[in-house]
C-alpha cells in the first residue's frame, strides 16, 4: 500500500483557554470566585481592584487640593490624569439590552480599563454585615474544657496520663467511640497480656474520674449511659428513678412514645411517666455540643429582588461583584517599551488580565438574565409565597435564553436569591409537577408547603398519617401518593404520625 496525502475537510469544536475559564467561572460559587480573584491578583500585576486604585490616587488628590481650597474641584477633576479612567456605571436594566460579544474573543483595544460597576442596590434581608459578632471566636474546645479541670484534681501521673488518652478519644459530641480495650492496644503495640491488663484497669478508673466532670454525660459510650449520667447528676426522686430506668431499658418505647407498655414494664402509673418523659427531654444528648466551634456563614445573595410598583426589581448584590480593571500604571508602562505589547513578556498577562474581567462580567451577566428569567415565570412565588409557586424545570429557562441546559445548571448551583420570602438557592425555584384533577400541574414546592400547613394545623392527639394528607391534598385538587407524600414529608423533617402524637 502506497502513502498518499489526502485533504479531508471536518469540523470539530474547541474550547479556548477563555472559554473554558468563561464556563469555570460560572460554576463557582461567591465564596469560590472570591478565592480564584484572590489568586490572579497574586500571580497577575496588571490586574487590581478599585480599592488598590482609590488607595493609590489619594496622595496624588491631596497634593492637589492642598495649595488653595479653590483647586479642589481643579484636583478632583486632575485625578484621571495618569491614564487611568474611572468605570462606568451599569444599570441593573442594562444588563438585559447590553451586546454580548463571543465568549471567545478576547477584548482588544488598550483603552479597556475594567468591568463597569454592577447596580447597587440595599443590603440583603437580615444581613447585618460587618456588625454581626463572632461569638465563637473567644470558646474554648470541650478537651480544654475537661483539661481545665484536671488541674484541681489529685492525680498520680499514670492516671493523669491515661484521662488525658479517654479526653483526646472524645468525639465532638463528647462520646467515647471506641472501646477501653481498643485504646489499651492502641497503647499496647506489642501486644503483652500483663500490659494490657494494667492499662484497661488504669482506663476504667480514667473513666470514672472522665464521667465525673463537666459537662454531665460526657465520656458515655452510648446514648443511654449519657442520659443516665446526667439524671444521676440530679437530685433523687421517684420520677428520677423511673427516667433512669427508662433511659437502661426502654429507650426505644419512649421513642415510639408507648407509655402503655412503658407502664407495664416499669410499674409506674401515666402522670409519672410523663413526668419521667419531661425529664428526659431536657437533658442534652450530645454534651459535647455547646463546645463545638461552628462558625456561622451567613449566606450573601447573589441576587436581590425587591418590589417595585407591581413588579418586582432583579439586581446584582454589588456585595459580591469583584471590582477589578486593569492597573494602567503597568499597561501604559509596558506599552512604551521598544518591543511594545505584542512581543513583551507581560504582553500575555496583560491579555490575560482583560479576559478575566471580561469573563467575570459575562458571569454575573448570565446569572442577572436567568434570576430575570425566573422572577417572571415564578411571580406567583414572590408575591403569595411557597404555595403558588409553579413547576418549572431547566429546559424552559434555557429554551427562553437561548442557553444550553447545562449552562443553567452550573448558574443555579450555589447561587442564591435573596427575596421578600427569605433568600434562596435559584434551583428551589425549579421543581416537577403533580397532577390535579383540572387537567393542570402543582409544583412539588407548593405541594410540600400544603404538607406543612397541615401539620403544623392538625390535631397533636391525633396527627394526620400520611394516608390522611393524601386525602387532603385531593380535596385541593392534587393527585399524589402516599408513598409520595412520605417522600415529601421526610424532606421536611417531619415525624411521622406516631411519633408526633401527644
Amino acid at each position: 500500500m502506497k502513502p498518499s496525502l489526502q485533504v479531508r475537510l471536518s469540523q470539530h469544536l474547541s474550547l479556548t483557554p477563555q472559554l473554558q475559564q468563561s464556563i469555570r467561572l460560572l460554576q463557582l460559587s461567591t465564596l469560590e470566585l472570591n478565592q480564584e480573584v484572590e489568586q490572579m491578583l497574586a500571580q497577575n500585576p496588571l490586574l487590581e481592584t478599585e480599592e488598590e486604585f482609590e488607595t493609590r490616587q489619594e496622595p496624588a488628590r491631596a497634593e492637589l487640593q492642598a495649595p488653595a481650597g479653590n483647586g479642589a474641584d481643579e484636583g478632583t477633576g486632575s485625578a484621571g490624569e495618569d491614564g487611568t479612567e474611572a468605570l462606568g456605571e451599569m444599570r441593573a436594566e442594562d444588563f438585559g439590552t447590553t451586546e454580548r460579544e463571543d465568549w471567545e474573543n478576547g477584548t482588544e483595544g488598550d483603552d479597556f480599563d475594567g468591568i463597569r460597576e454592577l447596580p447597587s442596590g440595599n443590603a440583603a434581608p437580615g444581613d447585618d454585615g460587618d456588625e454581626r459578632s463572632d461569638t465563637d471566636a473567644g470558646s474554648i474546645s470541650l478537651q480544654e474544657h475537661l483539661q481545665s479541670q484536671m488541674a484541681g484534681m489529685s492525680l498520680c501521673d499514670e492516671d493523669r496520663a491515661a484521662l488525658l488518652v479517654l479526653i483526646e478519644s472524645l468525639n465532638d459530641d463528647g462520646y467515647l467511640e471506641d472501646s477501653l480495650e481498643e485504646i489499651a492496644s492502641s497503647l499496647n503495640p506489642e501486644g503483652d497480656a500483663q500490659v494490657q491488663e494494667e492499662l484497661l484497669d488504669r482506663l476504667r478508673c480514667a473513666l470514672k474520674w472522665l464521667q465525673s466532670l463537666e459537662p454531665a454525660g460526657v465520656g458515655a459510650r452510648d446514648l443511654s449511659e449519657c442520659l443516665v449520667l446526667q439524671l444521676r447528676a440530679q437530685p433523687r426522686s421517684q420520677v428520677q428513678a423511673v427516667a433512669i430506668l427508662i433511659c437502661k431499658q426502654h429507650l426505644e418505647l419512649l421513642a415510639r412514645r408507648d407509655l402503655r407498655r412503658l407502664g407495664s414494664l416499669t410499674g409506674a402509673d401515666e402522670p409519672l411517666l410523663r413526668e419521667a418523659q419531661a425529664l428526659i427531654a431536657r437533658l442534652e444528648p450530645k454534651p459535647g455540643r455547646p463546645f463545638v466551634r461552628n462558625v456561622a456563614q451567613a449566606v450573601i445573595p447573589d441576587v436581590i429582588v425587591q418590589k417595585s410598583g407591581r413588579g418586582f426589581r432583579v439586581m446584582i448584590n454589588p456585595e459580591v461583584a469583584p471590582k477589578l480593571r486593569i492597573n494602567e500604571l503597568y499597561a501604559q508602562a509596558l506599552r512604551q517599551t521598544r518591543g511594545g505589547v505584542t512581543n513583551s513578556p507581560l504582553g500575555g498577562q496583560l491579555q490575560e488580565a482583560r479576559w478575566f474581567i471580561k469573563n467575570i462580567q459575562q458571569r454575573f451577566d448570565t446569572i442577572l438574565r436567568v434570576s430575570e428569567a425566573i422572577v417572571e415565570r415564578q411571580k406567583g412565588f414572590f408575591t403569595h409565597g411557597e404555595l403558588a409557586m409553579k413547576p418549572l424545570v431547566l429546559r424552559e429557562i434555557a429554551d427562553e435564553l437561548s442557553l444550553h441546559e447545562s449552562t443553567i445548571s452550573r448558574v443555579t448551583t450555589a447561587k442564591y436569591m435573596a427575596t421578600p420570602w427569605g433568600t434562596f438557592e435559584l434551583k428551589y425555584f425549579f421543581g416537577s409537577g403533580l397532577a390535579t384533577e383540572t387537567g393542570g400541574n402543582a409544583s412539588s414546592t407548593a405541594v410540600r408547603a400544603l404538607i406543612k400547613q397541615f401539620v403544623a394545623a392538625e390535631d397533636t392527639k391525633k396527627p394526620l398519617s400520611d394516608s390522611a394528607l393524601a386525602s387532603m391534598l385531593e380535596e385541593q385538587g392534587i393527585q399524589v401518593a402516599r408513598r409520595t407524600v412520605a417522600k415529601y414529608r421526610e424532606a421536611l423533617k417531619i415525624a411521622p404520625a406516631n411519633m408526633r402524637k401527644t
